[in-house]
């Protein structure tokens, strides 16, 4: 799914902090949108393994939630919050499409790396691919109740992320034939670092 999808879910995870305890919503809200956006900072780098962790972001999520549940520290919050993000990023990955320029092509058979059991997750394909319409309506399910109940920086946060969605998801089969003409004039030195599937 698309990054702004996955910031949405990260707010929308936290969302209910803001009624239950508002004085730890910021806190909540900043750990899951981080945790949410985390993992694909891999992009041009080992995308969906280098820092996608399927089953260690849930397995340091669960003594997080706890600890944040007893304690009630905005940093222990927060870290729970990222934790939770994090892996719920993971978990959407493998309901979405494989990984690949052209997923609704649906030619790859990897997901996301589960690091444990050393081993790609095949893609399910619940939503077919980032930026389809699918991911397109769970965006906008998402963002429409968060920019009523969110107040401050994370409503416009929740506002950006459908405007970019909406933008991409308008572009996304067009990017897909600019990228490899595009990443194809990228000087020596930076070659090293497209992603093979930019490449064909």
């Amino acid at each position: 799914m698309m990054l702004p999808t996955h910031a949405t879910v990260g707010l929308a995870i936290a969302a209910p902090i803001s009624a239950l305890a508002p004085d730890l919503a910021p806190a909540a809200l900043a750990g899951a949108l981080a945790g949410s956006v985390l993992p694909d900072l891999d992009l041009y780098s080992g995308h969906r393994r280098t820092l996608h962790y399927p089953t260690v972001y849930a397995l340091l999520a669960a003594p997080a939630v706890v600890l944040a549940a007893v304690s009630t520290l905005p940093a222990a919050v927060a870290l729970a919050a990222f934790l939770v993000g994090a892996a719920v990023h993971c978990r959407m990955d493998r309901y979405g499409g494989g990984l690949e320029l052209r997923p609704w092509e649906e030619n790859s058979d990897r997901a996301v790396y589960d690091h444990v059991r050393g081993r790609w997750r095949r893609p399910k394909r619940w939503i077919r691919y980032d930026g389809s319409p699918g991911d397109l309506t769970l965006l906008v399910a998402l963002t429409l109740p968060l920019l009523v109940v969110l107040e401050g920086p994370f409503r416009l946060v929740a506002a950006a992320a459908l405007a970019v969605g909406v933008t991409y998801v308008a572009l996304r089969r067009r990017l897909a034939s600019l990228a490899p003409v595009v990443f194809g004039y990228a000087p020596e030195v930076l070659s090293r670092y497209v992603p093979d599937r930019y490449r064909r």
